[in-house]
């Protein structure tokens, strides 16, 4: 696989993650389930953890690890 099909795709996969997840909610009339609607909500929440541990604490770990060791 070429590096121009690998950016293609890592673009297009969160696109069409963030455009169906959009058009669940455009389509669903009335009152949402409350069971459903707490499990997407711990979802959304679990995925914003992760999220700021990968891309923010974990880069962050490293770097100290690696600064105290000069």
């Amino acid at each position: 696989m070429t590096d121009t099909m690998k950016v293609i795709i890592g673009v297009l996969l969160p696109f069409l993650g963030t455009s169906l997840g959009a058009a669940a909610v455009f389509f669903m009339k009335g009152e949402m389930n409350p069971k459903l609607q707490k499990a997407l909500l711990g979802f959304a929440s679990g995925v914003m953890i992760a999220a700021s541990f990968w891309s923010l604490l974990q880069p962050a770990i490293e770097r100290a690890e690696t600064a105290s060791h000069i």
